[in-house]
Formats: structure tokens, sequence, C-alpha cells
């Protein structure tokens, strides 16, 4: 039986509200030309063209966040995974209306992708508001585990940051635990409260903005990566 501390399969829905034409239309005209190549070994040169920062988004929702950013540091190149349809709708969305040709897209598994990429040749990674699976016996289904963990260390450069936010009460107090057990990511708070603090260049996603208005609490966690 698999250790549930290890599996790094990424689960998550594919399919949501029927698309409309023009949507439609978007993914078919304009998601080929961003689309991460499906084979092979990927690095910034093949990617953007050229050797520059990389930075990596696992379930980009609607790409409010990777859009923010790739628009804010537009000489950093920006991978962003989600495997729901409707969620990569918004990103070309944001991706289009802010002309941003920094920004490349897969819609499936963020790991099958990650394995692609060279050791310690990311920036920056984030997860954010990741799927809780609350319940007891989906807890290996929680990308926080260290499966996970253990190939973004591998991915991100020395001193490279790796970036959680959640509103789940139970995820949260889950995550701390496990990133509490490892030796290869240093937590960035210098006081209690910081987790509680949104840092700057973290914009509010309509996600997050949601879930204060029903009265959940945000956590936010930066974490260096000491590995390598």
């Amino acid at each position: 039986m698999n250790d549930p501390t290890t599996i790094r399969r990424l689960y998550g829905r594919a399919k949501g509200h029927k698309l409309r034409e023009g949507q439609a239309r978007l993914v078919e005209e304009f998601l080929p030309a961003l689309s991460v190549p499906e084979e092979g070994a990927l690095n910034a040169s093949l990617l953007f063209g050229d050797d520059r920062p990389l930075h990596f988004e696992i379930g980009f929702g609607a790409g409010e966040h990777l859009a923010y950013r790739a628009d804010l540091l537009p000489d950093h190149g920006f991978i962003g995974c989600e495997p729901f349809l409707n969620g990569v709708v918004g990103a070309l969305l944001h991706i289009r209306d802010k002309h941003l040709p920094n920004v490349r897209l897969h819609m499936g598994d963020a790991l099958e992708v990650l394995e692609r990429l060279p050791d310690a040749s990311l920036r920056f990674v984030y997860l954010l508001h990741p799927d809780p699976w609350p319940k007891a016996r989906h807890a290996k289904r929680r990308m926080m585990n260290h499966g996970p963990l253990d190939l973004i260390a591998a991915k991100l450069q020395p001193g490279g940051e790796f970036r959680l936010g959640t509103d789940d009460p139970t995820y949260c107090r889950w995550s701390m635990m496990v990133m509490n057990q490892r030796r290869d990511f240093e937590w960035l708070a210098e006081k209690p409260g910081d987790f509680l603090v949104r840092p700057g260049g973290w914009p509010q996603t309509r996600y997050e903005a949601k879930a204060r208005r029903e009265g959940r609490e945000v956590w936010y966690f930066r974490y260096r990566c000491t590995a390598h």
C-alpha cells in the first residue's frame, strides 16, 4: 500500500459549467500558443525563448494571482497548471486583456509538468487555496504531503520561495504539521501573527474575498527553500 505521505498524484475536477461560444473560441484559438508542450524536458529557454526566472503556480483557479504576478514581473516566466477547464478560460481572459506574453498554461496535472523542469530552476512556487480534502481518509490526496513537497523542494532554487494560502482550518493545521517535519524549508514568519497578514505582491483573489465575506479566516505561509 502507498504511504499516504508520499502520494504525488494531483486530484481535481476537469469539467464545470458548459462554455459559452466566446469562451470555447478563446480556448480553441488562444490556448494552443500558450500551452506547455505535452512531452519532453522543459526549461525557460524552451518556454519563453530566453533564460529567465521561473514561477510555478499549482491550481491557479481563475488565474487572477497568476496574471497579477506576471504583470508585476514582466521579465520573469510564469507556468500555471489547472485541471479545471473553466479556470483555464479565466486565465486566458486575463492573459489576453493584460497582454501577458510571459505566461504558459497546462490544463492537467501540475506535478507531471513540475517533474519535467530542471532541478533548482524555480524562483517561486505557489499553492493557493488547494482542495482541502477534509475527510481523514482523503488526507493522502492533499497537495501538502511529503511526496509533492519533495518535488517542490527539488525544483526550487536555493533560497527560492514556496507560498501557500488556505482558508480551511483543518488544512492550515495539517500544513503546519507537515512543514514542521521538514528541514528543507524555512518558515518566513518573524512573529506569530505574520501568517494572518497578506504579504506584499500577493493579491486578493475573488475566492479569498468570498471566503472573508462568509466569515472564514485566511492564512498566508511563506517558506524559503534551504535544500541543495
